[in-house]
């Protein structure tokens, strides 16, 4: 079978499987990115592709920049190809099965006290000053996130009849399209419920969305867009140390969650971490956080011993 009519196949395979179109636009970028490599080496077929080809490609892809996150990503893209062509006996033999992923040099940011008051003290000013939507709106999505962690399209997607103001949770539409339920605090609670007040008085309360954040047009906000208000808040801020994106504020309430002393299965209820082995990478990953504290508050630097 031609690997570009094999590749089409399993698109529409997994469009039919209802993917997200995340994930799709993800497959379809690496796949073609793959099958050009192939063509470029006269490798026309599935049946032609050994582990060898594969090996080259992801070599290919190293020479050319890509990290080891990146080239992992794309080993599994291709391993899930193959296993589609496994399961439509196309082939008998998962070529990329026995390849193993690149080590990782793990690096998270993670924001401080200092980063979060920059952020958050910007927009009170707009507020004060200005009075503007935006202001508003982009702080409490800081604290949103700040507060549970929540994936970009998680965020987008909430609603407002997510929040349960009186018994203090949300729900979220989270990753395998899952739906669960996490708990909120008061001060969580409280900025929402001041958000939903000025979006009534803003929009007219017979217009609130039903989503929780939107543009000044009142449409569901996207995530390209919450991105580029990060961008924007980047260049402002000017951080040296962090980059500044919603994934940073998830691995900052994961992080302030684990160097509490939260135990790693709460940390995976709250993350919505489908395995505890992903939870005990990110706790392992502050191992020298956890010896710093440990030197600095261990009871017996106190005792006189």
């Amino acid at each position: 079978m031609l690997l570009k009519f094999a590749i089409q196949d399993f698109l529409d395979d997994r469009k039919f499987k209802n993917v997200t179109p995340k994930t799709i636009e993800s497959y379809k970028n690496i796949l073609k990115h793959f099958l050009d490599f192939c063509n470029e080496n006269e490798i026309l077929n599935v049946q032609d592709v050994t582990p060898n080809t594969i090996k080259k490609y992801l070599l290919h892809c190293q020479n050319k920049g890509n990290n080891s996150t990146t080239t992992n990503t794309k080993l599994q893209r291709i391993r899930a190809f193959f296993n589609y062509m496994i399961e439509i006996e196309v082939i008998n033999k998962n070529p990329a099965e026995k390849i193993q992923r690149a080590k990782e040099d793990i690096k998270i940011d993670v924001f401080s006290d200092y980063h979060i008051k920059q952020m958050l003290n910007y927009y009170r000013r707009i507020k004060q000053r200005e009075k503007a939507f935006y202001a508003y709106r982009d702080y409490s999505i800081i604290v949103t996130l700040l507060g549970t962690g929540l994936r970009l399209s998680e965020l987008c997607s909430l609603k407002w009849v997510d929040v349960d103001f009186v018994n203090q949770t949300i729900t979220v539409f989270g990753k395998s399209r899952k739906r669960e339920t996490i708990p909120i605090t008061e001060k969580l609670v409280k900025e929402l419920s001041s958000y939903k007040l000025y979006c009534e008085q803003y929009f007219g309360a017979e217009n609130l969305s039903e989503y929780v954040f939107t543009n000044r047009y009142n449409k569901q906000l996207t995530p390209n867009a919450v991105q580029n208000v990060f961008k924007r808040l980047a260049k402002i801020m000017n951080f040296k140390d962090v980059r500044l994106s919603s994934h940073t504020f998830r691995h900052t309430f994961c992080h302030r969650l684990a160097m509490s002393g939260m135990s790693a299965f709460a940390i995976q209820k709250l993350m919505r971490h489908q395995n505890i082995n992903v939870t005990m990478r990110y706790v392992a990953m502050w191992g020298n956080d956890l010896r710093e504290q440990n030197d600095k508050y261990n009871p017996l630097n106190n005792l006189d011993i």
